[in-house]
């Protein structure tokens, strides 16, 4: 399923390598962000069912430590990474769907939950990112984050010296999340903890409303 208009064709570059490095990115980023993915995904409920996204779904790493009882939306940009996510679905209920994660082919308010792991600072406009998955997000629902973002005023100058490389062909390193939230205001934080790299990724939940 895709939309006609949606951002990330226009960096052909990006799309282009993430297709191509589907088959390494297990290797790359499994390990390393095991413990954190599942950390992350307890902010989801386990007692009620409900319709979860997950926006910028990848290789499907999230998967086998999600709650069986809610119905899955798995999103991404890239055929090959679809491709590598449908065997972790088992005993899952899993939709998939090629599309993008700043132009979300979903009605306003479908979602009870949203994902971000691992997306919002790969994406060329991140401040899109966020705020579709606020508006497709129902009233009351939750946005459980997890991703690397540059604190306020933090200098960092070699990450974001870096980014106008990175951002062509794998990530940004330059984001400051207190600037997306802004453009967001229906959000609000409901947790925020460091992760990983000394507090460069952090794991964080929204609501809306």
């Amino acid at each position: 399923m895709t939309m006609p208009d949606q951002p990330y064709r226009q960096n052909t570059p990006l799309r282009f390598s993430y297709d191509l490095l589907a088959p390494l990115y297990d290797l790359v980023v499994s390990h390393v962000m095991r413990a954190a993915r599942k950390r992350s995904l307890r902010a989801l409920p386990t007692d009620e069912p409900g319709h979860v996204l997950l926006s910028g779904a990848g290789t499907g790493l999230d998967l086998p430590y999600l709650p069986p009882l809610h119905r899955y939306a798995a999103l991404d940009f890239s055929a090959g990474m679809l491709r590598r996510a449908v065997p972790r679905a088992t005993g899952l209920k899993v939709d998939f769907v090629l599309g993008d994660s700043m132009a979300l082919p979903f009605a306003d308010s479908t979602f009870d939950h949203v994902v971000l792991h691992l997306i919002v600072a790969v994406v060329p406009q991140p401040e899109l990112c966020l705020a579709e998955a606020a508006r497709v997000l129902k009233p009351g629902g939750t946005i459980v984050l997890f991703d690397k973002f540059l604190h306020p005023q933090q200098h960092a100058w070699l990450r974001r010296a870096l980014t106008p490389l990175t951002r062509r062909f794998a990530t940004r390193m330059d984001v400051v999340f207190e600037d997306l939230l802004r453009e967001a205001p229906e959000l609000r934080v409901i947790s925020d903890e460091p992760v990983l790299a000394g507090g460069w990724f952090r794991g964080i939940v929204l609501r809306k409303g």
